[in-house]
């Protein structure tokens, strides 16, 4: 039986290298624990991820599973409270954001590529989508080979951009591409016809076409120029954060709570429209709930498009 001494020995212990851990937190953790706020990136447009509503409420699935997050960081901090403050980003701003420490995370719809890496960190895989061409069906595209010479957007500050713009150039289709400053305003475009097509992540499309006034005038391409798996944006060489933002993540992945969280963006009504996407969990992503990874390389996901392959020089890991 424990001797009362050595209980209290043991306790005292507890209660010192509590004391050392919570001198010791630094970074993102320290900046969180002695604020009591943490900051979270925020789209305007990128439905169902990371959208404003009809309220002007900032909602999607990516925000709910930073808030999962930071439900975990207040219970590993031992904070009563915290708040929650959320800032607007862009494509091309919520990498500097976080780099700077404006933002502690970017929730919206990122993808985690090896160049990205090289800045930046990204939890745990939360969606696996591909890179599609969006047009009106009058306009009758098919493949990326039928807008030569045609005026195409994409997303300002997005993996999409860079790669349709190495393509243009391999593949000498001299399309004239313009950039967008946010999703919304890519669509509008070619809503009003100032560009044929729209080349970003095929579940972005469908949700803006989805939405729009006449989703029945759109079609997305089957072609698809590359994998793109999607992760929230870390900060880079902030381990302790990284390792309590993916733990948070990973237990709600292999616990199933996931299920939950993804049918009510995937699967039933949104608002502000009550769109129903009607996406079921692929097999790709169901992989990557069972076995959580950050891995950029498209590989670890699907079977990578021949176009990628070319585009970005992909090297096996």
């Amino acid at each position: 039986m424990m001797s009362s001494k050595l209980v209290v020995a043991l306790v005292g212990l507890g209660v010192m290298v509590g004391s050392v851990q919570a001198q010791e937190l630094t970074g993102t953790l320290k900046k969180i624990k002695d604020t009591g706020t943490i900051t979270l990136g925020v789209r305007d447009s990128s439905i169902p991820f990371s959208y404003l509503d009809d309220k002007q409420s900032y909602q999607g699935y990516s925000i709910d599973l930073c808030l999962k997050a930071a439900t975990a960081i207040q219970k590993q901090l031992g904070l009563t409270a915290l708040n929650v403050k959320m800032v607007p980003v862009t494509s091309a701003t919520r990498i500097p954001l976080i780099s700077n420490g404006t933002i502690d995370l970017s929730c919206d719809s990122a993808t985690n590529n090896a160049e990205r890496q090289k800045v930046v960190s990204f939890a745990p895989t939360m969606y696996v989508t591909a890179n599609r061409i969006l047009a009106k069906k009058s306009s009758n595209i098919k493949t990326l080979d039928d807008l030569k010479g045609k005026t195409i957007v994409s997303t300002s500050g997005t993996s999409n951009l860079k790669q349709v713009t190495i393509l243009n150039g391999e593949r000498n289709l001299g399309m004239n591409i313009l950039a967008a400053k946010d999703h919304a305003e890519a669509f509008l475009m070619v809503e009003t016809g100032r560009a044929t097509a729209f080349v970003m992540d095929d579940i972005l499309l469908a949700s803006l076409a989805a939405s729009s006034r006449a989703p029945a005038d759109y079609e997305i391409t089957k072609e698809a120029l590359s994998v793109e798996p999607y992760g929230i944006i870390e900060r880079k060489d902030d381990l302790p954060f990284k390792k309590a933002v993916d733990t948070a993540l990973s237990n709600v992945y292999t616990s199933g709570q996931i299920n939950d969280i993804y049918a009510k963006w995937f699967l039933k009504a949104i608002p502000p429209k009550g769109i129903n996407l009607n996406v079921p969990i692929s097999p790709e992503l169901k992989a990557a709930f069972a076995k959580p990874t950050d891995s950029g390389d498209p590989a670890a996901y699907a079977a990578v498009p021949e176009a990628q392959k070319q585009s970005l020089k992909l090297k096996k890991k």
